[in-house]
């Protein structure tokens, strides 16, 4: 299982989200998600969150900066399709 390293302290800056982050229990849910994976003998990988919703994941295409109501893109050189969430 792959997830960003999101720092919830830097995302709450945001006023329009910062609410919904705060009640989200980002810590709780990585900790679940880190004892699950030791439980079932899986692996939790954490990414940095630079440029993942900017780099296409099959061919490496780099679409650019997007404002945050584009939830979802393909990319122009491979054709794939994305979904930011």
């Amino acid at each position: 299982i792959v997830i960003e390293d999101l720092k919830a302290k830097n995302l709450q800056k945001n006023h329009h989200l910062a609410k919904a982050i705060a009640n989200a229990s980002w810590y709780q849910f990585r900790t679940m998600l880190e004892y699950k994976c030791d439980w079932y003998g899986k692996r939790l990988i954490t990414v940095n969150p630079n440029y993942t919703s900017q780099i296409c994941s099959t061919c490496g295409y780099h679409s650019g900066k997007k404002p945050l109501e584009i939830r979802e893109w393909t990319c122009p050189k491979c054709g794939t399709h994305h979904d930011r969430d």
